[in-house]
This record gives C-alpha cells, sequence and structure tokens, in this order.
C-alpha cells in the first residue's frame, strides 16, 4: 500500500489587511461629504424665502436697512393683519380659490376630452391639428389677450368670476392635452369593448372607464394648473381693472405700490399669505405628483 501524505492547509499571510473597513470607511465619507454640498445647495434654495418670512416680520425701514440678517429688532405680527383685513387679502383668496379651482377643473375636463380623441381615434387632419398645438405652445400671452378680451367682453362676462375662469381655462393647454393623449394612447383596446359589450355608450366609457385609469395624469395635470391659476397675473388684471373687488392675490400684490412710496413689510406679509396654500397643496399631493411623472415617463 502507498502512504497517503497529509494535506497541508494553505498559508496564509497574517501581514495581510481586510479591505472592507477601508471601502466603508470611503462609502462613509463620500456620503458625509454628499449630505453637506446638498446641504448647503437646500440653504442656498431656500434662503429667499426665508428672508421673505422674516422681511414679513420687519418695519418697512428694517427690511433693506439690516440687509442680509433675519432677525427683526421686534416681531410685528400685525404685518399680518394689516395685509389679510385693511388690504383686503381676506376677499382677494376667496376670488383667488373660486378662480383657481374652476380653471383646474375646466382644464381637466376638456384637456381629457381632446387627449382622448387624439390618442384614440384616427382621423384625417390628426398630424397637423397636433403640429397646430405644438405651434401654439410657443406664442406668449401677451398676444392672445387681446382676442380673449374682446371674445370675453363680447360674451358679458367681462368682470366675472366666470369669464377669468373660462379666460384662462379654454386656452391651449398643450401640455396637458398631450400628456393625456400619450396616456391614453397606451391603454388596451379591450378595455372599451368590454365596456362597450356591457351596453355603456362613448361618454359613459370615457367617464367611467378611461378617465379614472388615467388619475397619473390627472393628477400631474392638476398641480402644475393650480400653480399656474394660482399665480397668473396678467389676464386676471386685464379682466378686473374697473372691477377691484375681483382681484386675485398676485394682482392685490400692486395695492402696496404707490407713486410716493412701497409698503415692503406689507407686501413681504401678503406674498406669504399667498405662498402659504401652494405650499400645503404641493407638500399634500408631492407624492403623487412625482409619482405620476414617474408612470408618465415610462408609458
Amino acid at each position: 500500500m502507498t502512504a497517503t501524505l497529509p494535506r497541508t492547509a494553505p498559508s496564509v499571510d497574517s501581514t495581510a489587511q481586510p479591505s472592507r473597513p477601508r471601502i466603508h470607511t470611503r462609502g462613509r465619507l463620500r456620503t458625509v461629504i454628499t449630505g453637506v454640498v446638498l446641504a448647503l445647495i437646500a440653504a442656498v434654495w431656500i434662503y429667499p424665502f426665508i428672508w421673505l418670512v422674516s422681511a414679513s416680520l420687519k418695519s418697512g425701514s428694517e427690511v433693506f436697512g439690516k440687509g442680509l440678517s433675519l432677525i427683526p429688532d421686534r416681531f410685528r405680527w400685525d404685518n399680518y393683519l394689516h395685509a389679510w383685513t385693511e388690504v383686503g387679502f381676506a376677499h382677494y383668496m376667496i376670488n383667488t380659490v373660486i378662480i383657481t379651482f374652476g380653471t383646474v377643473a375646466l382644464v381637466i375636463i376638456r384637456s381629457a376630452l381632446a387627449g382622448y380623441v387624439l390618442g384614440r381615434r384616427n382621423f384625417a387632419g390628426k398630424r397637423v391639428l397636433i403640429a397646430i398645438f405644438l405651434i401654439t405652445f410657443f406664442i406668449p400671452e401677451g398676444y392672445t389677450i387681446i382676442p380673449i378680451t374682446q371674445l370675453t367682453d363680447q360674451l358679458h362676462l367681462l368682470n366675472t368670476h366666470l369669464g377669468v375662469i373660462l379666460g384662462l381655462g379654454a386656452g391651449g393647454h398643450v401640455t396637458a392635452i398631450l400628456l393625456y393623449a400619450g396616456y391614453f394612447a397606451k391603454l388596451p383596446k379591450e378595455l372599451e369593448e368590454c365596456a362597450e359589450l356591457d351596453g355603456a355608450g362613448p361618454i359613459t366609457v370615457f367617464f367611467r372607464v378611461m378617465l379614472p385609469l388615467a388619475w397619473p395624469i390627472t393628477s400631474t395635470v392638476f398641480i402644475l394648473t393650480f400653480l399656474f391659476a394660482w399665480n397668473v397675473y396678467l389676464l386676471p388684471l386685464v379682466f378686473t381693472l374697473s372691477s377691484p373687488e375681483l382681484r386675485t392675490l398676485a394682482v392685490g400684490m400692486t395695492v402696496f405700490v404707490s407713486e410716493q412710496s412701497t409698503d415692503w413689510s406689507g407686501m413681504a406679509a401678503a406674498a406669504v399669505i399667498s405662498l402659504v396654500p401652494v405650499i400645503a397643496v404641493f407638500v399634500v399631493l408631492q407624492r403623487r405628483f412625482v409619482d405620476s411623472i414617474a408612470g408618465a415617463v415610462k408609458q
């Protein structure tokens, strides 16, 4: 019999150091540096808003007299009371809410209907119509304000909430229409066929089947239209020149500017009041907004 030699374990270099701790340390250092850089960028980004809040609590002489200092000598909460009651921003807030939500509802309904036709139906001149939509996307608002005003005046709606809503919501809104068209085009035809077999007509198919499925696009259009209608200035200014009681928050800012002086602290307080609802809506809907954008991109 031949003897078998015992196997020897491979030699291990006791001086070798594991590389994991070093890699872990580098990863942690990179994370810390990234966090610091992002924190600095966020501080620079949010500083104007913080300065605006600080200016709303200062006196008129302190707003620019103290430079970039954020702490006022005395917190003047009466600036908000002055803007809300004496200047009339409580009434402007009601006007803005009515006009904004009316515009959002009108834009969603008409954009969804137009997008449904463009996305689900083939007809002569479809590409030409889309090209016209894209061309109107680049037309500035100032070029369309005159015909919109004349048309609204002929309808006797110039100094009304409904006139402002129609002026804001009946425009092109090409982005919303194309978002709906692209989303509806990706939905399977079997959805409509099944609904039609159950006896549903075209209107029922749209409102009870197709539109509920398009909630990611509806969320996006809601937020974008809300921001547009809440902050728009030119059209509400023209439509309410002879009716100051119909002013919106954006137009109401002009109250603080006179020929002799400008009430900067009151304007800052009014700006904060007008920004709070926008921030609240975005904070509540930001997750849905991000998800809807991601869903639209995937489509």
